[in-house]
């Protein structure tokens, strides 16, 4: 077994001893939240880290109803930009915790009187020690290069930040369901990938299809594939890929479409018949099994009541999904070419 396997089969029971760890630290957060006049939230990330960000924007705008945006790390650390973080929350998500470039924004909030919150699965690295608060990740050591745990990891504590911030009883307790459900699922999903894998070995190019919570999802699948499998993958937003990308589409052309129950459910089914008009090879991820029902490529996910955690699950996939097809194309995902664990960008 790999490492990459391993640390993905370590996830429900990572995620279940976040809350508990980041209880306290949330709460003071949100107490110092309630006695400031925080206008907007600003993220300072890269990579699968970038990706956790996007789906909390989501979050905050849904639940919170506080705009976010993700940081341009370059106007501070190369341009030396005297950007005004006033009134915000600075995020830092990086799983090492030693981005360079995350740690300036967050520096740079700081000087402009902001709350500095770091994400991190080490609480002596810089950012943890530098920020206001830390929200630890607490996955354990991670030590193939493609991020897995940590990455479910950091969406997990951010989404409990907002469920506490929102008060929101819908989402915490769908929270708390996650690493119980994802614990009982994990064999049945990872069953089902490698009774449709062999069709995928000679894959060169594709693309993963999202909306909403699950298009940063999109995102990580298509970087999943990349950095493992070296395929040429595209991830984009299902209200996107009608427009441009779509020109690209021919017969058999390869895309993993992700299609849950909520508000952009019927969208995504918009895409999947588009796409399947168009004469493309779709393997659909989704939580309706009359959608999936006589689709031989098709995987049912559970259902939490909303699709604001059906993103664990999906990630999951996602990443079960390139691992297995590493192995059967012959790559190590522990040690992609090119690549290193730790990459600091200033």
């Amino acid at each position: 077994m790999t490492l990459m396997q391993k640390e993905i089969f370590e996830q429900p029971k990572a995620l279940a001893t976040i809350k508990k760890t980041n209880e306290s630290t949330i709460k003071a957060l949100c107490t110092e939240i309630a006695k400031r006049d925080i206008r907007y939230c600003y993220f300072a990330a890269r990579g699968t880290s970038d990706h956790a960000s996007i789906y909390t924007q989501y979050l905050l705008g849904t639940y919170v109803g506080v705009p976010s945006a993700l940081a341009t790390p370059s106007v501070i650390t190369a341009y030396d930009g005297k950007l005004c973080l006033k009134d915000s929350i600075v995020f830092g998500v990086s799983q090492s915790g030693k981005a360079a470039d995350a740690l300036a924004v967050m520096e740079r909030g700081k000087k402009c009187g902001a709350i500095t919150v770091a994400v991190t699965n080490d609480e002596a690295s810089p950012m943890a020690k530098a920020a206001d608060y830390h929200l630890f990740c607490n996955a354990g050591p991670e030590k193939s290069v493609a991020a897995t745990k940590t990455f479910t990891a950091q969406m997990y504590v951010l989404a409990l930040l907002v469920a506490e911030w929102s008060k929101n009883e819908e989402l915490s307790d769908a929270l708390e369901a996650v690493p119980g459900t994802l614990n009982e699922f994990i064999d049945t999903l990872s069953e089902k990938i490698d009774s449709i894998i062999t069709r995928y070995r000679f894959m060169t190019e594709g693309f993963t299809l999202g909306r909403g919570y699950n298009y940063p999802i999109a995102l990580e699948n298509a970087l999943k594939l990349q950095e493992t499998n070296y395929v040429k993958m595209k991830g984009a937003a299902v209200s996107d890929f009608h427009h441009g990308p779509f020109a690209q589409v021919e017969a058999n052309t390869i895309a993993i479409l992700y299609a849950d129950k909520g508000p952009v459910y019927k969208d995504a089914v918009e895409m999947l018949y588009k796409l399947e008009n168009a004469g493309a090879e779709v393997l659909l991820i989704s939580d309706d099994p009359v959608l999936c029902e006589g689709r031989e490529l098709s995987i049912k996910m559970p259902n939490l009541g909303t699709d604001a955690v059906s993103v664990f699950f999906n990630a999951v996939f996602a990443q079960l999904f390139a691992c297995k097809l590493a192995a059967l194309k012959g790559r190590n995902p522990d040690e992609p070419r090119n690549l290193k664990k730790v990459t600091i960008t200033k």
